[in-house]
């Protein structure tokens, strides 16, 4: 008569353990799989680019205007929520509760939306990054996994949604601390300690997954710095934040207010014909990278990984190209990140700086300017630091990466609020509409439950809206 009653309690102990932990550790994993393969699938997307573009040089003023008018309609028609990096719609999630914009920013669809027109776009040359949208991938996979709780709560969802998002960086940059570091100050601003060592476990099960597919490795190998560090290098730690900040803010700045730069006419073709007004940023895409020599076609990764290595040679004019196609990979409202195409144009950066102090180490630089324009464009330097250090192997260099990126922050600042947080902030649902949407709701596969892309979107039929530069009217 006693065994059945302890059968029955390790029973009832192994189902509260897999309630509390084995849900996140399953879900981490699939993370971890999921996520490194966008990331060869990505990889192969730049590759056929790349052997396209070198065959013929002239193909991409008519393939990359082709396919950014497909992506914009394909995200527009089907698969609106998964426009831009998917970091704002995580931080929106958990702001304003799982319950509201769960089902419809982090839903199974959008998932497999984000992977195909991102690789889409990436075939056709587009300047944007996969790590920003592994979090919104994580974030979902770990979302829907909500269903093996027979009652899943409020807490139990915004966990899920955490550690998911939190485990899809981890497991793209392979930068498990830079994982927890994003989470508590990117994601949330905060840290709930019920809920620290699950997360910090399922941040570590996703890094292993990736680790052990792709070996370990460093993001972006391994520079050497010495022991001997440069006189110079505290004026240029202060050089290198001011420039980063500045450039940083500005193009936070550009992406935030697109009515106040935008010529009247661009503003009405976004609004009124998105898929033209797509073409004509594929196009520009396109002029700008064959003008560069194919330098500013994809994320970067190659040009910042051969700068770091001396094996790349670029033009002064790089970060500048660079960040205008960053912008023109933006405004069309198609998926795809900012978080590698900030480290190549940090490094171009670094490399124009080099000039200035040819005297110090060109990866010291580099490293500088890179954790300098992803601070700047984040506001999350703790978290940008530890991503940079965590992706070149440089504990050497910590106390100068922290310091470049608490000033460029701040420079940043000056020019626009956090990125993330302003552009979440589109996704949230007015307080004055909220009880009129209590009262009549939607269905959450509505395309007009979403908040728009753009500032002047909302209120389209008014002139006032399109002069406005408030994130969100």
């Amino acid at each position: 008569m006693v065994l059945p009653f302890r059968s029955s309690g390790v029973a009832q102990r192994a189902r509260r353990l897999w309630r509390r932990y084995g849900v996140f550790w399953l879900g981490a994993i699939v993370v971890g799989l999921v996520a490194v393969f966008y990331a060869k699938l990505i990889d192969w997307g730049y590759d056929e680019f790349r052997t396209m573009q070198h065959r013929h040089a002239w193909l991409p003023l008519i393939a990359t205007p082709a396919i950014a008018a497909a992506c914009v309609w394909l995200t527009r028609r089907f698969f609106r929520g998964a426009e831009g990096s998917g970091i704002p719609q995580v931080i929106a999630t958990l702001h304003e509760g799982t319950a509201t914009l769960g089902p419809r920013t982090l839903t199974l669809r959008l998932l497999a939306g984000k992977i195909l027109v991102s690789l889409l776009a990436i075939l056709g040359g587009f300047t944007i990054g996969r790590e920003g949208p592994t979090v919104q991938v994580g974030a979902a996979l770990m979302y829907n996994l909500r269903r093996f709780y027979p009652r899943s709560t409020a807490l139990i969802e915004r966990q899920l949604v955490l550690a998911g998002a939190a485990a899809g960086l981890s497991a793209a940059f392979n930068t498990p601390l830079a994982g927890i570091v994003f989470a508590i100050e990117e994601l949330t601003r905060s840290f709930e300690a019920r809920a620290s060592g699950v997360l910090i476990t399922a941040i570590i099960v996703a890094g292993v997954i990736a680790l052990g597919l792709n070996g370990n490795y460093t993001y972006f190998g391994t520079i050497q710095i010495g022991s001997h560090f440069p006189n110079l290098l505290a004026a240029a730690v202060v050089l290198t934040g001011l420039v980063t900040g500045v450039a940083g803010g500005i193009f936070g700045w550009l992406l935030l207010h697109t009515s106040r730069w935008l010529p009247a006419p661009l503003v009405q073709m976004h609004r009124e014909r998105p898929v033209v007004f797509g073409a004509l940023c594929g196009f520009a895409i396109a002029v700008i990278g064959v003008l560069s020599g194919g330098t500013t076609f994809g994320s970067g990764y190659a040009e910042a990984r051969g700068l770091l290595d001396g094996h790349e040679q670029l033009s002064m004019l790089y970060p500048f190209l660079k960040m205008a196609s960053m912008v023109g990979s933006y405004l069309p409202g198609i998926p795809g990140g900012i978080f590698a195409p900030s480290l190549s144009i940090g490094a171009g950066f670094g490399n124009l700086l080099h000039t200035v102090f040819s005297s110090m180490q060109l990866p010291m630089l580099i490293a500088l300017a890179m954790v300098g324009y992803l601070a700047a464009v984040t506001q999350s330097p703790i978290t940008s630091f530890v991503i940079v250090m965590e992706m070149i192997n440089g504990h050497a260099l910590v106390i100068s990466l922290m310091a470049t990126a608490l000033i460029s922050s701040r420079v940043a600042r000056m020019f626009a609020p956090p990125l993330y947080e302003a552009l979440s902030e589109r996704y949230m649902t007015p307080r004055a509409t909220q009880a009129a949407a209590a009262a009549e709701p939607e269905s959450p596969e509505s395309p007009k439950t979403l908040e728009p892309l753009f500032e002047d979107e909302k209120n389209g039929e008014s002139e006032d809206a399109a002069q406005t530069d408030a994130p969100r009217p």
